[in-house]
């Protein structure tokens, strides 16, 4: 992601981040290892148990398992713990699949089944709605799914050198470390494989590794993004000093060999490096809409391209655009959900906060021969209803906010009565307290369900249709 914030809520803001674990009130934890039973899962897929009349969130653990657990922090209202020892397993639990499951933070439930990760994903969007807006769907949707290996199209990997603790005999050197966050921690895991990501750049993580060890700034790069298109493979190398021409072409050597694209970053804006000439563009295809949409490297996209091809399907399928109708999609990124509805809608506007994006939006109409199609940027926390390009109303309207929600956009909409209006939710909390605002103005949640976007994580993306009643 780009270091510079974008000037409004935008799309690019959107993407999975961990639950905050609070930190004020805790006490050192104690040294026992209890055994406690697990009754249920909470909304961050953490076991729970209750254990001397407190509850405890438990890591690692799965309904009607018995576990031996350690403390990771106490609190006033409810201890952290981890299962150290599954003593009676549940049926759902699988072997991880990742030989860095225990320590890497970058997916969590690898020790659900995959069914039962989407299930248990499906009942937290249940429980937040009825928490949150006392409704449930009138039909719930099946689950969309994918392969749940390989999925992940964009990833940080940071880089960073630690002393080794002292060995007899032997000098403290710093170590190579490349990989994601640790669970819990703000340290590196070392990894040599990522088992979510595609496997033309999984395979070269140790490649990757044995690269900047050789480099001899290698210690000033900060983290590196990998951005993976159809067609092909982007880094974006964040240096924090100048990097010498023998480092720059041992990266070009790197990258050539591979037919990959090569981007340094010493300040807010990388530059591309490698190939020399062409646009700074990777692509993915929707082929269902003849359409090829092309993007930057540290642009917002939605990852997991096999279930966002199905996700578009199910978008427009539940907005039912008829061809003289006018459409509204707001949070609209460069035109993911805008160009599909293009191809079926009269006239579509897409609305972003982000002005680049919005750019390559309209770079993307016209690659794509759509003329019926607009993009403007704006702030969508303020009322838009009185904008020039709102101004004739709207048939039907889709939106997909970052994490935070809409509450302002659902309150505004109301405005343009439409009949139908498809929220795409990466966030099932905030979705159910818009669901609760629109209801109050005059809809009804008439179908929801889950997509698999972000397989082994904790991650719910959901997707509502709202009708006019």
């Amino acid at each position: 992601m780009p270091a510079r914030r974008p000037p409004f809520p935008s799309s690019k803001s959107r993407k999975p981040v961990p639950p905050k674990r609070a930190t004020r009130g805790t006490t050192k934890p104690p040294a026992s290892t209890p055994t406690v039973t697990i009754d249920a899962l909470s909304h961050e897929v953490r076991g729970i148990a209750r254990l001397d009349g407190k509850t405890l969130f438990v890591d690692n653990a799965l309904p009607g398992e018995t576990v031996k657990i350690r403390y990771l922090a106490q609190r006033a209202k409810f201890d952290d713990a981890i299962a150290t020892e599954i003593i009676e397993s549940a049926p759902e639990r699988q072997a991880p699949p990742c030989p860095h499951f225990e320590q890497c933070g970058g997916c969590a439930i690898q020790h659900m089944q995959p069914d039962a990760q989407i299930a248990a994903k499906e009942k937290i969007l249940l429980d937040q709605l009825q928490r949150f807006a006392a409704a449930s769907p009138a039909e719930i949707l099946p689950p969309l799914s994918a392969d749940i290996a390989g999925y992940r199209r964009k990833a940080r990997l940071g880089v960073r050198y630690v002393k080794e603790a002292h060995k007899k005999g032997k000098a403290n050197k710093p170590q190579l470390v490349l990989g994601f966050r640790e669970k819990r921690s703000n340290n590196l895991t070392n990894i040599h494989e990522c088992l979510v990501m595609p496997e033309t750049f999984s395979s070269q993580i140790p490649a990757l590794h044995q690269l900047i060890e050789q480099c001899r700034e290698g210690r000033h790069i900060s983290h590196i993004e990998v951005a993976v298109g159809e067609d092909t493979t982007a880094l974006v190398v964040r240096h924090l000093r100048p990097l010498p021409e023998t480092d720059q072409t041992l990266w070009l050597d790197f990258v050539q060999q591979r037919g990959w694209q090569l981007y340094l970053q010493a300040e807010d804006t990388p530059h591309k490096v490698w190939p020399e000439d062409g646009e700074e563009r990777l692509g993915y295809t929707l082929p269902e809409f003849d359409l090829t949409l092309q993007f930057h490297p540290q642009d917002f996209v939605q990852v997991n391209f096999a279930i966002n091809r199905q996700m578009v399907h199910r978008a427009l399928e539940l907005l039912d655009v008829q061809p003289r109708e006018r459409v509204l999609d707001l949070f609209c990124g460069l035109g993911n959900f805008t160009l599909p509805l293009a191809t079926r809608a009269a006239t579509v506007v897409g609305v972003e906060g982000a002005l680049e994006l919005t750019q390559r939006g309209r770079e993307n109409a016209r690659r794509n021969q759509l003329d019926n199609v607009q993009f403007q940027a704006a702030d969508l926390t303020e009322d838009f209803s009185t904008s020039p390009w709102a101004r004739g109303g709207f048939d039907k309207i889709l939106l997909d906010p970052p994490r935070t929600g809409a509450l302002e956009v659902v309150r505004n909409i109301a405005h343009f009565q439409a009949q139908r209006i498809v929220y795409v939710s990466c966030n099932p909390a905030t979705l159910a307290r818009d669901t609760a605002e629109l209801l109050q103005r005059g809809y009804r949640l008439s179908k929801a369900g889950v997509m698999d976007m972000f397989p082994h994580t904790t991650h719910v993306e959901s997707i509502a249709l709202f009708e006019r009643q």
